[in-house]
C-alpha cells in the first residue's frame, strides 16, 4: 500500500486548505493510505541543531521518509508560501545531503478566498520543491479560488464543480505517483 502525505500549509483551525485536504483524502483510492503530517509544532530550522535535532524534527523527518508521495495544499501569504510551510521544507531538507523530500513524487494545490487562487504560492513552492528534488506534477495545475463559495457552513466542500475538479486532480496525481 502506497502512502500519501497531505501537508496543509495553514495552521488555522477552520482552514479552507484543511477542508480541501480532507476532501482530497476522501477521494483517494482505498489502495493508498493517507496521513496529514503536522508542521505546526516544528521549531524554527536552525543549522546549529543539525547534530542534535529536536524530537519534533526527528518525528517529522521519519514520517516524511516513510511516505511514497507528498501533496501540498497551501494558502498564499503575501504572494508566497506560508512561513510554517517553508520551515517544514527546511527542516526536512537538512542536514545537507539527507533530505527526506528527495525523489518523491509531489503535487501542489493552492486554495484562496480570492479569485487568483494562490498562483504566487504555487510557483514559489514549485521553485523550492525543484531544488529539493521532489518530482512535482506539472499538469493539471490546481488553483482553487473563491473557496468560500464551494464550502458549506461546516467547512465541507459541497460545490459540485469544485468536487469534480478536485477529484479529477487526485486521479491525475494517483497516475503521477504510479510512474515512480
Amino acid at each position: 500500500m502506497k502512502k500519501i502525505g497531505i501537508i496543509v500549509g495553514s495552521l488555522r483551525k477552520e482552514s479552507f486548505n484543511r477542508s480541501v485536504a480532507k476532501y482530497l483524502a476522501s477521494v483517494i483510492p482505498q489502495s493508498y493510505s493517507v496521513s496529514f503530517p503536522d508542521i505546526g509544532n516544528l521549531e524554527l530550522y536552525n543549522q546549529d541543531l543539525d547534530n542534535t535535532p529536536t524530537a519534533a524534527w526527528v518525528k517529522f523527518r521519519d514520517e516524511i521518509k516513510a511516505l511514497d508521495a507528498v501533496l501540498f495544499v497551501t494558502p498564499e501569504y503575501n504572494r508566497s508560501i506560508p512561513g510554517v510551510l517553508k520551515n517544514a521544507l527546511d527542516v526536512g531538507s537538512r542536514p545537507y545531503g539527507q533530505s527526506v523530500w528527495a525523489a518523491k513524487p509531489g503535487g501542489i494545490i493552492s486554495v484562496s478566498p480570492g479569485a487568483i487562487g494562490g498562483f504566487g504560492a504555487t510557483h514559489h513552492l514549485r521553485q523550492v520543491l525543484s531544488y529539493l528534488n521532489v518530482y512535482t506534477m506539472q499538469q493539471p495545475e490546481a488553483y482553487v479560488g473563491n473557496i468560500m463559495e464551494a464550502l458549506d457552513d461546516s467547512g465541507q466542500v459541497v460545490a459540485e464543480k469544485t468536487q469534480t475538479f478536485l477529484t479529477e486532480y487526485m486521479d491525475s496525481f494517483i497516475q503521477w505517483i504510479g510512474r515512480f
